[in-house]
């Protein structure tokens, strides 16, 4: 499985924006707040790795 990098771009209401660092130009990613670290804030960087994302 892949290994991807995002950035918490923006924390609206219970979902998180992230964008994938190495995909810069692509559309932000619209993802539940349920489903990443309950650290997370606007600028983190997230790796998802085997069906997890963790704070780096």
């Amino acid at each position: 499985m892949e290994t991807k990098y995002y950035t918490v771009e923006r924390i609206d209401g219970d979902y998180a924006y992230l964008r994938r660092e190495d995909k810069a130009e692509e559309e932000l990613f619209m993802i539940a707040r349920a489903l990443l670290p309950e650290e997370i804030d606007e600028g983190v960087h997230l790796k998802y790795e085997m069906l997890e994302y963790q704070i780096i």
